[in-house]
């Protein structure tokens, strides 16, 4: 059997199995759920096993540190997954859900009602752990799920998916592609009628080159050039804070800070003071010529520095002329991610949350927030840039489509 046949019926059984978990209820989904964790605790060593095998290949690559730090497992992290698996049982299943209903003239009764999306194809890299986060995320939400990570993590990957095939799965739910061949994916993406979503979690250059290739509906998350706006009338102290926490706590994730916008009636008060914090914290400052002149040192930034998403302890720091201005850098270099404003103005901070369009903006509040946990969804499955059919952290609403339920007594159309 060739490749493109192999994955066709590997797609063709996702799509059965589909059909059975949709008959699923919520206490028998529970209850899978909870054996699932069970299974990755149970089978630590095998996993552990698996990981040492992907560790060693990496290495032998010349994988960096922090690559390896991503791809390891021990008994720590593999407690987290299944801890995480337990989470999800615990949340509310949006599974037959009615979203509305209502009653027309005629007499039929009609409810908008949440169901499974189907089967729904994840392309990741590095963290093993993504393997179970996202399977257990689409098997309570119904939906069938075929897991393509990295080439790197194919042992972990295959050890996580059979932990978490255990007794009342459906077979065929949780499938990880067995080929590391890269041209698995082309044939994946051609198969628009067996897989209904294509989500890829990775590189911009990954998301890239899925979204340019698929049949399939793709929801993306190009990159994330998160911006904080501090304006004239903002709570300097608080300002710092934030701008701080949103650049430094994790600066190699996609709802990190990369550019900071400075009203100047404040700037040579604040912009003085921010830059000792942020070289303190090693943290390089590219700056606008206005922002040179009130701090000493600060490389110049180039165009590119306002598109840029550094993922690293550098920030392009600019000084506009009010929340305009600032809206305005926003529209033009943002990426719709997560953006910020800073200011005791609520007449500024409301015409800032109404005219930038991200999928998540933020008053007095670090973007770093921006995060499925921090909303109290449990877990995500990404953050989506995209406006269809998700947007910003994808709980498990997003993971759900819907039908209208129709119910009537002999009426018909006239």
């Amino acid at each position: 059997m060739d490749l493109k046949e192999q994955m066709r019926l590997l797609a063709e059984h996702s799509r059965d199995a589909a059909r059975a978990l949709a008959r699923l209820d919520t206490e028998s989904k529970n209850a899978v759920l909870l054996e699932m964790a069970n299974g990755i605790e149970q089978r630590a060593a095998q996993i552990k096993a698996a990981n040492a095998k992907d560790i060693e290949t990496g290495q032998a690559a010349g994988l960096s540190a922090a690559v390896l730090d991503r791809l390891s497992l021990d008994d720590k992290r593999i407690r987290e997954m299944a801890n995480g698996i337990r989470k999800v049982a615990e949340l509310p299943d949006p599974i037959g859900k009615t979203i509305s209903e209502w009653t027309r003239p005629n007499g039929i009764r009609i409810q908008k009602v949440r169901v499974p999306l189907g089967v729904i194809l994840i392309i990741y890299e590095s963290r093993p752990n993504v393997t179970a986060d996202a399977a257990c995320l689409c098997f309570k939400t119904g939906n069938a799920v075929i897991l393509r990570g990295g080439s790197e993590a194919i042992h972990s990957n295959l050890a996580i998916a059979e932990a978490m095939n255990v007794a009342g799965l459906p077979p065929n739910s949780i499938v990880v592609v067995p080929t590391t061949d890269r041209s698995a994916i082309d044939e994946l993406l051609k198969l628009d009628e067996y897989i209904n979503l294509c989500i890829p979690r990775g590189g911009e250059g990954l998301i890239r080159a899925v979204a340019e290739k698929s049949r399939i509906p793709v929801i993306k998350h190009y990159k994330g050039v998160c911006h904080v706006y501090v304006d004239r009338d903002a709570d300097l102290e608080m300002a710092e804070k934030i701008v701080l926490n949103a650049k430094c706590q994790r600066p190699a994730v996609c709802n990190a800070i990369e550019t900071l916008l400075v009203d100047e009636k404040i700037a040579r008060r604040f912009l003085p003071r921010i830059a000792r914090a942020l070289a303190d914290r090693k943290v390089e400052l590219r700056g606008d010529d206005r922002t040179r002149q009130v701090v000493e040192g600060v490389r110049p930034a180039t165009e590119d520095d306002w598109y840029a998403e550094y993922l690293d302890l550098i920030i392009a720091v600019r000084v506009v002329n009010g929340v305009n201005e600032a809206i305005e850098h926003i529209t033009k270099y943002g990426s719709a991610h997560s953006d910020a404003i800073v200011t005791r103005s609520e007449s500024t901070a409301q015409k800032f949350l109404r005219e930038v369009d991200s999928s998540s903006v933020f008053w007095n509040a670090s973007t770093r927030l921006a995060d499925g946990g921090q909303y109290g969804f449990g877990a995500e499955i990404g953050i989506s840039t995209d406006k269809l059919h998700a947007r910003g952290p994808m709980g498990l609403e997003e993971l759900t489509s819907y039908k209208f339920v129709v119910t009537g007594t002999g009426q018909l159309r006239e």
